[in-house]
């Protein structure tokens, strides 16, 4: 784990910020809530940007998170931050797919199963995301992907058929979806709230990383984790446009500084944890292993009827953002 949270990242904000002149100014606090627990990649990342721009203001900003849903349940956060609340969090947009098909765009099955696949992804649809968020008075500082999403049951599944009736935990309109293609029942579950539902049988799967799995010790209420890489959502880093435009261009550059070296180490990260977290999986009592052919046959045609009610639901925006991403493979 020491290997995890070790990074150069405290050398590289040191190295970023030394030729940086901050003007004094009034001293503001920001809270920064977060859905996920304090030891989860994401988090601990955060905690670093907040430290990084705290630091590199001069305490003009001082950044607090506020981990595991402790200020704003996940569901919650984004609007608290859009109606002026708090002046920055982070959350995982696909959970507001409602609002806008475009922000599901990470959440479309094995339409880009890698990390490099998915950074195509992202730098395709990014430009639009932005805009968006724009108009919902937010403005993007950072993102960082999740590790690939594996399929946990409490029971051995070796085809779809298998799944009918299990209580399944969904977080998003994709993750509900896939629920009803697959025969199981969708439950609403915030991320902090998972270990209670597994433990209590208020669900007995989910779609998620092996870092949602480890972080939570899922192993206590499941039995098995099968790697299908159906996707990697991504968490935003988002702050308050109107909080944003009245912060100097001299903390704007501090922040963004910030933000670019929290994206890098966030997204190694997310590669190093992947096989970390699925041996620790192991190391709980899980099988972990690869689906099988027969169930991954059947899991993608599933995603290509995903595919195709997504695309359908973004228009022209959606297969702009997809037909660049295919052109840029």
């Amino acid at each position: 784990m020491t290997k995890i949270k070790t990074t150069t990242m405290a050398l590289a904000v040191s190295t970023a910020l030394t030729a940086v002149s901050v003007a004094p100014a009034l001293a503001e606090n920001w809270d920064m809530p977060m859905a996920y627990s304090g030891s989860n990649f994401h988090s601990v990342t955060g905690a670093e940007f907040a430290e990084c721009v705290t630091t590199g203001t001069g305490g003009d900003i001082s950044i607090t998170t506020h981990p595991s849903g402790s200020l704003f349940a996940g569901a919650d956060i984004k609007r608290a931050i859009q109606t002026g609340q708090v002046p920055i969090g982070e959350r995982l947009l696909s959970g507001h797919q409602n609002e806008n098909p475009i922000f599901g765009i990470d959440s479309i099955p094995f339409l880009s199963p890698s990390f490099d696949d998915h950074d195509k992804l992202w730098n395709a649809a990014k430009p639009t995301m932005e805009e968006i968020l724009a108009e919902q008075n937010l403005t993007l500082l950072y993102s960082v992907p999740w590790p690939p999403q594996g399929l946990y049951f409490n029971q051995e599944v070796n085809a779809v058929a298998d799944m009918e009736g299990i209580k399944f935990r969904s977080y998003n309109n994709a993750t509900a979806r896939l629920a009803e293609l697959t025969g199981m029942l969708p439950v609403q579950i915030e991320a902090a709230e998972i270990s209670q539902a597994f433990a209590t049988g208020v669900a007995s799967s989910m779609v998620s990383s092996g870092a949602t799995g480890y972080d939570r010790k899922v192993w206590e209420s499941l039995s098995h984790f099968y790697e299908v890489d159906a996707w990697l959502p991504r968490n935003y880093v988002m702050v308050n446009s109107g909080v944003w435009d009245g912060t100097s261009d001299a903390n704007k550059n501090v922040i963004m500084g910030c933000a670019k070296l929290a994206e890098y180490a966030g997204t190694w990260r997310a590669k190093e944890y992947t096989g970390f977290t699925l041996q620790g999986l192991r190391d709980g009592g899980m099988n972990v292993q690869p689906a099988g052919d027969g169930l991954m046959t059947e899991l993608r045609a599933i995603g290509e009827t995903m595919t195709a009610e997504w695309l359908e639901a973004a228009g022209d925006q959606g297969k702009a953002i997809v037909d660049a991403y295919r052109a840029a493979q």
